[in-house]
């Protein structure tokens, strides 16, 4: 395993964020490289886990905890969470210090917010951090840039090296540092397997303080997983999971689920409201999709293998192994991840919106066969949307899991996600 630092591309949104503030918050999940890449930039450190000085450091935030803010900085305090407290001695010494870049917090659970938090506007920054895409570790050759997409500056053509079955893999491996250079399946895929239990038998119950029932959390994780990149509703979810489990109840999958997301498990692709010329109804459910597609075949145990025998449930992850990459080089750019579906069927896999209102729109298919199919929805999509309103978007996209990059005559780019970056 290669313990050297691999690049991110967040490391470029974190010193910009700490330029401009007090201090920047890292949410993202566990063993996803937070601490990592704070490190890259912290001058001291704080490790509220470290249990040498746990209880210690547990006291002190809850008895005077500005000490544990002494330091050179920025400081990182990691896995804040553990002492709440800390938030708002972070934000008073943000204020009284006058300057930028004091803190670095990172956390793996969402806080449960006290009544006397502070919101921390305009002094702590937020910045979420994902799994790795396949750019960040180097499976993606990075030559079609979403940047020069978006700037109508992409003239290149490129050649992916990634295989069907090294895709596969990809996949199952998913973009966990730890095994992001990791050429043995065995030990690749144990990461995402150990993740998987320790969701079930640890981190769920602590997102709440609720305990849970680590068997009804795995069945949960593999029904979302064979529901992956869909609009599965709570129904939907429950009529599967009832068949074994009848004492279920809709209310309790909610509380499940919620804790999933406070945990960073779960990210959900929210519908696009894009402006349409016409009255047409748009769908505004969300798709179901893991942080990393790695957790979904750890649930399913879906070994490369298997994927290859059935292309089916293999696209759908190849699907959400896009989305996950599309998120990461986004939210470089200052966007956001969408999906499209209205009530006369068009469905598009991904919607990118810039926070200056520029967008693009991307299907993604995994075969060569399915790229005239995924053109003519994403040409259908230009027409419905009203541009005077929502201006034409700067690119339209099919991303593959194919060879070849290059536009075709119609203006849309066939990019294979192993040529992409931000």
């Amino acid at each position: 395993m290669n313990n050297t630092y691999l690049t991110r591309v967040s490391d470029e949104k974190l010193a910009l964020l700490l330029q401009a503030k007090g201090a920047v918050l890292i949410e993202g999940p566990k063993w996803c490289g937070k601490t990592s890449s704070a490190q890259e930039k912290a001058k001291s450190v704080l490790y509220m886990q470290d249990p040498d000085t746990s209880k210690a450091n547990m006291l002190t935030a809850k008895t005077k905890p500005s000490l544990l803010l002494e330091g050179k900085t920025p400081r990182l305090l990691d896995e804040w969470q553990m002492a709440p407290e800390l938030w708002n001695a972070v934000r008073f010494a943000v204020d009284n210090r006058r300057q930028n870049g004091q803190f670095i917090l990172t956390g793996s659970v969402v806080a449960t917010r006290t009544a006397d938090m502070h919101t921390g506007t305009g002094r702590i920054a937020r910045m979420k951090m994902r799994t790795m895409s396949l750019f960040e570790t180097g499976d993606s050759n990075g030559d079609i840039s979403l940047e020069r997409l978006f700037n109508g500056k992409e003239k290149g053509e490129s050649r992916s090296n990634i295989s069907i079955e090294q895709m596969a893999f990809l996949i199952n491996r998913g973009g966990w540092p730890a095994v992001a250079q990791e050429k043995s399946e065995k030990i690749a895929l144990a990461t995402a397997n150990d993740y998987l239990e320790a969701i079930a038998n640890e981190d769920i119950s602590r997102a709440d303080g609720i305990e849970k029932n680590p068997s009804r959390v795995k069945a949960l994780l593999r029904s979302l997983a064979r529901n992956i990149s869909s609009e599965a509703r709570v129904s939907t979810i429950l009529n599967d999971l009832s068949k074994n489990d009848e004492t279920l109840s809709q209310v309790t999958i909610v509380q499940y689920i919620d804790a999933l997301k406070k945990i960073f498990v779960i990210e959900d692709l929210p519908a696009w409201s894009a402006k349409l010329r016409s009255k047409t109804a748009i769908r505004t459910t969300a798709k179901r999709h893991f942080v990393d597609p790695s957790i979904a075949t750890a649930a399913l145990r879906a070994t490369p293998k298997k994927l290859l025998s059935d292309f089916e449930t293999f696209g759908l992850l190849f699907e959400s192994l896009c989305i996950r990459d599309l998120r990461v080089y986004a939210e470089s750019l200052d966007g956001q991840v969408y999906h499209y579906r209205d009530k006369n069927g068009l469905e598009i896999d991904s919607v990118i919106e810039l926070a200056d209102g520029r967008w693009g729109a991307v299907e993604v298919k995994m075969g060569a066969g399915e790229v005239e199919e995924a053109s003519e929805a994403l040409l259908k999509l230009q027409k419905v949307v009203d541009i005077e309103k929502m201006n034409t978007p700067s690119f339209l996209m099919v991303l593959t899991a194919t060879e070849y990059a290059f536009q075709m005559d119609n203006g849309i780019w066939v990019v294979p996600v192993g040529c992409l970056k931000n």
